[in-house]
């Protein structure tokens, strides 16, 4: 099952400074604060921050797609003609996600909640 898009993910150079921006931006304190990675909910919208999501092959925000079976839709992707940017990476606590490019250059993303 897709869920739809629930996650928002910009790749930042400078995640402090990011913070600053978005915290400014989206009038609510980060509910997660690393140095690998910002996170905010605004609107059942969930929006984060990477300061590695440059070397990820990030060119801008990554619309991230809820899905029960990240695997198989991972699979489907790459069968379509897409190449694997991240593969399935645990993120914490079980929930997976995975990057992939598209056949026209778009970045996609996949999560799984654990």
């Amino acid at each position: 099952m897709n869920e739809g898009i629930k996650t928002i993910i910009y790749p930042v150079k400078d995640i402090e400074q990011a913070k600053a921006r978005f915290t400014e931006l989206l009038g609510v304190q980060p509910l997660m604060d690393e140095p690998y990675y910002v996170g905010y909910r605004v609107a059942g919208q969930d929006v984060g921050l990477d300061p590695n999501g440059h070397s990820l092959g990030m060119t801008g925000p990554v619309a991230y797609w809820h899905v029960d079976d990240l695997n198989g839709r991972l699979q489907a992707l790459l069968g379509a003609g897409a190449e694997t940017l991240q593969d399935v990476k645990d993120v914490g606590g079980g929930k997976l996600t995975a990057l992939v490019k598209d056949a026209d250059g778009n970045v996609v993303g996949l999560i799984q909640e654990a």
